[in-house]
Formats: structure tokens, C-alpha cells, sequence
């Protein structure tokens, strides 16, 4: 099916199940343990031997010598792999550097071996002794040095590097009455999920089963093909249950291959599972930025230039942190300048995090605008509505689909009780706090990617989805279930739910805020033919045929669904594809977070006292998993905003709080009461489910209503994430 008209009236307007709370149709198995996840595939896997990596002690450079016979000799010691034995490697087509090393070395902790033995402890023991030679080569490792030299770069591979320019930004910005010049940083992100990535594989011939932790099945598959050198169909590569990703298990890792030439050395099962400490070096993370803004106004507070550009690293390459997307949509202003410079670092891998691009971008922006505001004298919800645009500022003739930010606003001020907040700083006090609101805009682009789903019917009325979509913690279970049981008028229970599975047909895959969307409609296409196969085998006409409460009906006529499968299942599947709406509209989704903090005015520490977030994003598929997905971001938003940074050793070359004891994350106590609020309504021109993603939205901007409201409660404005007490103590006001 080709979606390329807006959707009109169809099924799923019905909303008697699309639509409701309902509780995820995954969570029994998951709260009893049922549920298994990458390293628990034991049945299917028998006998599984355990692999344990070994990852270079360097950053940059090469290895002279490895010995591994001492390992080899170690008790349950049953094979050793180096580059060496592994033979020639490919890349995939989505990793950055070689996911097995030697003898180059690309950045510390890359794999340069695996160990495996019949226990997990053998292999850990094993693997230390690994002796291993280096000669050591000079690495970049300090961005703001490597920026000063650093290129233009540019988003997409398809794009020349050059700034992008709308009317002319420099001459608009000198002459303009208000202006706003200043850098921003934000630092190298870890994804920090629950589970770490794990893979277990085993061997059938020539054949490879591979159970994995991953959010993208058919990219995952395919890369791993590349690498091992062979054909894509003798893969089978399976991820049900995702344990938490955030961009981080968009591709291909080291666990995966490791795991498969492991297994193919040592003759069984092997199962590998990475250490907190090992991945936060080996695997990706979100490149940290230097970002600079612009911005001039006339008197009354309409911008007349805005300007974004930001700076970040890579190893070779790879692709820059793309700050500047959410500038060159979210605010008016005739004359603009955005551009991205991209710096050779020899870090560990930079790559997507949730929000990839708008997350540290808004962290900038939207600080931004707040000291804008202040500047102009105008309130920073009012600054933000005065310059909404309903078109794309580079393409006027380009409208949004659905924009309503400023609805967003002025809810949520209303509902927050913004009209008590104090416009001069530091003047707001609860015993020894001081009390400050921030506020900031939320965006993030909405994608649509091809998805695909087989859709049986069986002979006991149960309807069953095959598809790859992979289920990451967000309810993808439980709104592919609700889309089918709408289109084929079943309760939800009387559908069954089959995911991430490379024998099922290509989905979209989970991340960028577009599995949701691209999933269930993956799923509506394949149950309209389905629907068409019901008519035709029960002799109605496909055209006026209503699916519900079980039946099909027809005219006069009503049969139980089930009997349409009397004769054998009834098989079908189809894939969704996209037409261009997506360049006659700006598709986009927009929302506004508004947070009240409190710091203590003798110690400087900072706690969050309640959060609000309003957005619009299509339909609602779920308001119980979209808030879950809401609260989840805005809590990873708390993160970035006070306590989430990679420190990094620019001697060495490495990560060094590599573990959750170092690299702090938000826990219970450090998050109050969020409420989040959706508006009610469907934008037909993204859709047959008419919905768009919201689980990177409410990300986008909620450290920028943190920091602004650090800022209200005490006067003193910190553009260095995270705000930490270090970076504003010393500028408290005085207590008397």
C-alpha cells in the first residue's frame, strides 16, 4: 500500500480500541520473568558456552604483539579469537569504526579479541591473560582544540557541507535594535540503558541464529552479513524483548559478532554480554557540542535574524551532532544561518542518541530565547508565541500540517500557574530555596520509514501480526494489537502479537520518534488486504463490509470472522510505503515543557520540585504508554540538564566515569510529579493512523526549562551543561 492522499474516514477512526489506556499486552511476561530477553534464550540455545571480550587498552595506534597461549591453556578455556583467526572483516554499512580491531587500533576499548569458556568466570579470567604489545600514536581527543580547525559538514551524506542561508543573516543582525550573541556547550552522553547489549548465537551449518538486543532487525541482519562476508538469507536474527536502547541499539555492536565467531570457533552456542564498564568505551554515545547563537530583534520582540552553529566530534567518518535541525523550523525570522563543523576525534563511536540533533540543540536554543526575552523585557512564554510561523521560514509556500506550539504555551502556562512566577530573578524563596520556573518549546521532526506485517487468520477467529518491529520498552506490543484488533473488529485479546524476528516481514524498526507511527501502519496496510481476503472468501463486497464485535456484516447479512478461516488460514501481508506529503507539508511535532526548581541557597544543589509537559503529536495511540514515554524522556531530560556527562581523559583517549556509580543518571528520589498533557487531535496528511511520534519530544527542551529556571530562582545563568553546583555556588546571591 502507498500512502501518498491525506487519510481520510477508515477504521481505525472508531477509536473503540485505538485510542484506550489500555495495559500492555507484554506485561505479564516481563513482570513475571517470562519474557526473554537477549542473554536468556537458554531453550532455544542449549549448552550456550559464555564469551568475554577483550578491548584494547590503547586509543590510538596499533598492536605489535598479542599472545594469547596462556588463555588458550586456562581450564575451560575452548577458543580464543583474534583478528587474526577471524580472517577478513567486513563494516557495516552503519558502524563508524571496525567492531573487531587489530592491528589498528581505532579508539580504546574496541574489541581486539574474544575468549571463550565453558563459564562466564573462566572467560573472565581467561581473558586477563591476553598479553598484548602496543605502539602507541598520537590521538585527538580535545574537541574544542579540534574545532578550531574543523570543517563545515553536513547532516546527510546526500548534502554538500555548506552553511545553510536564508536573506542575509549578517547584515540583518547588525543593524537589528536587540541582539543576543553566545556558546553553548553540551558534553558526550551515554545511553545508560538497563540492559546492556548481549547476544547469544549459535550455528546450524552454514546457517546463523543470532538472539540479540536490538532496535532496528533488518539494519542489524544485514550489517551483521557484511561483516562476516556472507549471504543476508542465511541469517536469522531475532530481538523480542529490548531492554532499553535510546539510539544506542540502532546498530550493529561487537556483542553480536563476537558471540557468532565465538560460537563458530568453539563448535556451540556461545552467549556474550558486555560489562557496564567495557560498553560505555566500546559501544556509541552522543557526541558532546559547542554551539553559538545569534539572534536579533526589533523593540517589539519579532526576530529578524537568527543564527545556529555548532561544532562536535567524530572519529573518521562518521557525522556530525546535528544541533541545528530544530532552528531552521521552530522560530520566525526572515534572515538565517545554521551550519555544523565536524572534528576528527579519536574517541569512542558518536552516534544516534534519543533526539539525536534537537536534544542538545534545544538545550542551546532554548536557553537562548529565555535570555532574549529577558533582554527585550518580555515574558518568555509571550517572546515564544510572537514568533510562531505556521510555515517553513526557508520555504514560505510550505506549510506545517498541524502547528499548534502556541496552543501548547499558553495551556500549559495556564495549567503550570505561570502567572505567579516571579519575571526578576532570584527572588523567590521557600526556607532555605530558592524557587524558580523555566520554560522552553519541545519539537522534534516527525519521519515516516516503509513497514511491513504478515497478518493471519486463523480457523479459531485469532488474529495474528508477524512483524520485525522491535519492542523497546515503548508498548509496541500493545499498539500493534490495538491497530489490528480495530481494523478486524476483535477485542484486544483476541489478537496475538509475534515481534522482532527476521523471518518476519521489514518493519521501520524502533527509534527517531518513527516506529509507532510507521509500525501500526505497517499493520493497517496488511489488515485492509486482509479485510479484502475476509469478503472475498465469505462472498461480501469489500467495499461496504463492516468489521465488528467479532462479525463481519454485509447489507442484511452477518457472519462470525472465524468463519472465514473454515476452509484454512487466511494468510496476507503488505508493506506501507510513503508518497511525497512529506515535502508538500513540514511534518513536524510540537509541545512545551515547563519545570519549577529549587536550589539551596547555602549548599547550591538543585532539586526539580515539578515538571509539566503539553504535546501534540497526531493521535494518541496509547495515553498510558505515551505518557509513560513522555515521563521517561523528561526524566532523561533531568539527566542531561543536571548530572549526565562522560568525562573525558584527553591524555589517554577514554571515558573515564564508565560505570553507573560515576556517570550519574536520574533516580526515583531525584524526580517529583510530572503531569503531561496531550491535545486532542490526528494529522491525516503522516498517516492512515493519523498519529506521530511523541517518545523523543518530550526530550527536546527540557533541560532548557531546567536551566532556565536554575536561572529564575537564583539570578545566575550557566550555558556549560550539566548545571552542576560548581559552575554557579560562587555567584549565589549572598545570605545575609
Amino acid at each position: 500500500m502507498k500512502f501518498d492522499t491525506p487519510a481520510g474516514t477508515n477504521p481505525i477512526d472508531r477509536m473503540k480500541v485505538v485510542g484506550k489506556p489500555l495495559d500492555r499486552i507484554d506485561g505479564p511476561a516481563k513482570t513475571t520473568g517470562m519474557a526473554p530477553y537477549a542473554y536468556e534464550h537458554h531453550r532455544e540455545a542449549p549448552n550456550a558456552a559464555y564469551g568475554y571480550i577483550v578491548g584494547a587498552a590503547i586509543a590510538k595506534g596499533r598492536i605489535s604483539s598479542m599472545n594469547v597461549a596462556d588463555a588458550k591453556a586456562a581450564p575451560g578455556v575452548l577458543a580464543v579469537v583474534t583478528a587474526s583467526e577471524a580472517g577478513k572483516l567486513g563494516k557495516g554499512k552503519y558502524n563508524t569504526a571496525k567492531l573487531l580491531g587489530g592491528p589498528e587500533i581505532d579508539h580504546y576499548h574496541q574489541a581486539i579479541a574474544v575468549v571463550v569458556a565453558e563459564t562466564f568466570e573462566q572467560a573472565r579470567a581467561a581473558a586477563g591473560l591476553v598479553r598484548v604489545s602496543y605502539a602507541r600514536a598520537t590521538g585527538r581527543f580535545d574537541l574544542e582544540e579540534a574545532l578550531k580547525t574543523a570543517p563545515l559538514a553536513s547532516g546527510s551524506q546526500d548534502t554538500p557541507p555548506k552553511p545553510d542561508r536564508v536573506g542575509d543573516f549578517e547584515q540583518a543582525f547588525a543593524a537589528a535594535p536587540v541582539k543576543l550573541d553566545a556558546r553553548y556547550t553540551t558534553p558526550d552522553h551515554s545511553h545508560a540503558m538497563m540492559e546492556p547489549f548481549a547476544s547469544i548465537a549459535a550455528w546450524e551449518g552454514d546457517r546463523l541464529n543470532v538472539w540479540t538486543s536490538n532496535q532496528m532487525i533488518d539494519w542489524g541482519r544485514t550489517d551483521l552479513a557484511t561483516t562476516l562476508g556472507m549471504p543476508k538469507e542465511k541469517i536469522r536474527f531475532m530481538s523480542p524483548y529490548v531492554g532499553g536502547g535510546f539510539g544506542g541499539k540502532l546498530f550493529l555492536r561487537t556483542d553480536a559478532v563476537m558471540a557468532a565467531l565465538g560460537a563458530k570457533a568453539a563448535g556451540r552456542p556461545v552467549k556474550v554480554a558486555m560489562s557496564r564498564p567495557f560498553l560505555m568505551n566500546n559501544t556509541t554515545h552522543r557526541p558532546a557540542t559547542r554551539q553559538r547563537i545569534r539572534i536579533g530583534a526589533n523593540r517589539d520582540g519579532k526576530i529578524t535574524a537568527i543564527a545556529h552553529e555548532s561544532g562536535s566530534g567524530d572519529l573518521p567518518n562518521g557525522r556530525p551532532e546535528t544541533a541545528v535541525t530544530q532552528t531552521r523550523l521552530l522560530y520566525a525570522g526572515a534572515n538565517r544561518l545554521t551550519s555544523l563543523r565536524l572534528a576528527v576525534l579519536d574517541l569512542p563511536e558518536g552516534n544516534s542518541m534519543r533526539a539525536p540533533g534537537e536534544a542538545p540543540g534545544m538545550m542551546a536554543l532554548e536557553v537562548a530565547m529565555d535570555e532574549m526575552a529577558e533582554t527585550l523585557g518580555l515574558d518568555p512564554v509571550e517572546f515564544r508565541i510572537r514568533n510562531d510561523t505556521q510555515v517553513d521560514p526557508a520555504k514560505p509556500e510550505r506549510r506545517f500540517s498541524q502547528r499548534n506550539l502556541v496552543r501548547c504555551l499558553r495551556e500549559g502556562a495556564d495549567r503550570f500557574g505561570w502567572t505567579r512566577r516571579n519575571a526578576q530573578p532570584a527572588q523567590v524563596s521557600d526556607g532555605r530555596w530558592l524557587v524558580g520556573m523555566g520554560v522552553a518549546a519541545a519539537f522534534r521532526n516527525h519521519v515516516s520509514l516503509p513497514s511491513g506485517a504478515r497478518v493471519r487468520l486463523g480457523q479459531d477467529g485469532i488474529v495474528t501480526v508477524e512483524t520485525d518491529m522491535t519492542d523497546i520498552g515503548t508498548g509496541s506490543y500493545t499498539i500493534i494489537a490495538q491497530t489490528a484488533a480495530e481494523m478486524m473488529g476483535l477485542p484486544i485479546e483476541r489478537v496475538v502479537v509475534k515481534l522482532g524476528d527476521s523471518s518476519f516481514p521489514v518493519s521501520s524498526g524502533s527509534g527517531g520518534q518513527f516506529g509507532a507511527g510507521s509500525s501500526t501502519s505497517g499493520v493497517y496496510a496488511a489488515c485492509v488486504k486482509l479485510r479484502d481476503a475476509v469478503a472475498q472468501r465469505l462472498g461480501y463486497s469489500s467495499a461496504d463490509a463492516v468489521f465488528d464485535g467479532g462479525k463481519v456484516r454485509s447489507g442484511n447479512r452477518s457472519t462470525d470472522l472465524a468463519e472465514a478461516a473454515r476452509a484454512g488460514e487466511l494468510v496476507v501481508e503488505d508493506t506501507m510505503e510513503w508518497g511525497d506529503l512529506d515535502k508538500t507539508y513540514q511534518q513536524s511535532t510540537f509541545g512545551a515543557h515547563f519545570v519549577e526548581v529549587g536550589v539551596d541557597r547555602f549548599t547550591g544543589m538543585i532539586r526539580i520540585r515539578r515538571m509539566l509537559a503539553v504535546a501534540e503529536a497526531g493521535r494518541i495511540l496509547n495515553p498510558k504508554s505515551a505518557r509513560s514515554q513522555m515521563i521517561g524522556a523528561m526524566t532523561m531530560g533531568v539527566g542531561g540538564a543536571l548530572m549526565e556527562e562522560l568525562a573525558v581523559d584527553k591524555r589517554f583517549g577514554f571515558f573515564v566515569n564508565h560505570d553507573l556509580a560515576g556517570y550519574e543518571v536520574p533516580v526515583h528520589a531525584d524526580i517529583p510529579h510530572q503531569e503531561v498533557i496531550f491535545l486532542e487531535e490526528v494529522d491525516p496528511t503522516v498517516s492512515p493512523m493519523k498519529a506521530k511520534g511523541i517518545g523523543e519530544l518530550g526530550l527536546c527542551g527540557v533541560g532548557a526549562a531546567v536551566a532556565n529556571a536554575v536561572y529564575n530562582a537564583t539570578g545566575v545563568r550557566v550555558r556549560d551543561y550539566p548545571v552542576t553546583l560548581d559552575k554557579h555556588l560562587d555567584r549565589l546571591p549572598a545570605v545575609a
